[in-house]
């Protein structure tokens, strides 16, 4: 009698025992599918906030350097202004020149073909010796380069306008380490032949390989 007890109670005592691993198991699955779930709804620590190229684009064209400080390259507003002044001084220097080489030559263009010398008294003391020829000619030039800085502005400023654009766009690029190449050496188990494993991985979720041999 106590022998078939005895076989009953290791009998009841091994089904208790499996059902508790069995329990512990199912937990702990549990508990793993529950950290992977959470692991796959975080966020993404490294995810890059959205940058709009148009409002660079916008805020570029209507003052300089606010696109590149839209942008937070703050280092380029001064560049920005600093070629804008550069036709902009060129427009000044040239077109008061231009002024003073008119008003001469029509002084002088009256005086010798309108006996009219009432305007040569005013005419600039640098230009009282100069020609009419010469006054002609420098006028012309000064009015040519006149012209020319005022398209050099435009392209300027079109310039920083561009370069907002430009790296405003390339701040939604992805630089981090996702994105890379990579040539690696393969054995192929079944052929047991030697060849290179070359790994384009664009982005984080969808890795690309292409193997050549």
């Amino acid at each position: 009698m106590r022998k078939y007890l005895f076989i009953i109670g290791l009998i009841v005592s091994g089904v208790c025992s499996n059902h508790l691993v069995a329990q512990q198991t199912e937990n702990n699955e549990a508990v793993r599918v529950s950290a992977d779930s959470m692991v796959v709804s975080s966020p993404k620590s490294d995810t890059i906030p959205y940058h709009n190229p148009k409002i660079a684009t916008r805020r570029s064209a209507l003052i300089p350097g606010w696109g590149q400080a839209y942008n937070r390259q703050y280092w380029k507003i001064p560049i920005a202004y600093g070629i804008i002044a550069i036709p902009v001084v060129m427009y000044v220097f040239n077109n008061d020149y231009y002024k003073k080489m008119k008003f001469a030559y029509d002084a002088r263009y009256k005086e010798q073909f309108l006996n009219d010398n009432s305007d040569v008294p005013k005419i600039d003391p640098e230009l009282v010796n100069l020609p009419i020829n010469s006054l002609l000619n420098y006028r012309n030039v000064y009015r040519r380069d006149r012209d020319y800085s005022v398209l050099f502005f435009l392209i300027a400023w079109g310039f920083q306008v561009a370069d907002a654009t430009v790296f405003a766009h390339l701040k939604q690029f992805d630089v981090s380490n996702n994105l890379s190449m990579q040539v690696r050496p393969q054995l192929d188990p079944i052929s047991k032949n030697a060849g290179l494993s070359l790994t384009f991985q664009l982005k984080s979720h969808s890795p690309k390989r292409a193997d050549a041999r």
